[in-house]
């Protein structure tokens, strides 16, 4: 990967340590960085996290987003409720791999109670150094948004 892309990041309380150990590793690696909170002792709703990642994505402010919280699994689930936006939970660097060279995703979310930070790093890595491949996935991730725009007309 030649060009340098810009990267948000968030999470609720409990990812902020997994949040500033990756924002710091994602820095290193030399990507730009816009962190959107959470900070330590700071309670917020998961979700509105999750909106202001997904939203700094879609408006085209940020390539790639990355999101934390216990699980990765509510940051995931509400990221995907916003137009345009494919946000895949990753615990494995496989599976980051190919949420961005199969599906696309902008947006990989993580759990800090499930894995460690240097396997997160992994992860992370995996997910900004991939791209997509297009090829036999294209017609795939072109249905997601078929399907996606006639819910929104539904």
């Amino acid at each position: 990967m030649t060009e340098k892309k810009s990267v948000v990041i968030g999470c609720d309380e409990a990812a902020w340590e997994l949040k500033n150990t990756l924002k710091a590793y994602i820095k290193s690696l030399g990507y730009e960085v816009e962190d959107v909170g959470s900070e330590e002792g700071v309670s917020v709703l998961y979700p509105d996290i999750a909106l202001a990642v997904a939203e700094a994505i879609r408006s085209g402010r940020h390539e790639r987003g990355v999101l934390l919280c216990g699980t990765g699994i509510g940051m995931a689930m509400t990221a995907n409720k916003v137009p345009g936006i494919r946000a895949a939970q990753a615990h494995d660097t496989f599976s980051a791999e190919r949420a961005r060279k199969s599906n696309n995703a902008q947006i990989v979310t993580l759990g800090a109670r499930v894995i460690g930070p240097e396997l997160a790093k992994m992860i992370v890595r995996a997910f900004l150094e991939s791209e997509f491949e297009g090829a036999r996935s294209l017609p795939k991730v072109e249905r997601m948004a078929e399907i996606e725009r006639a819910m929104r007309q539904a």
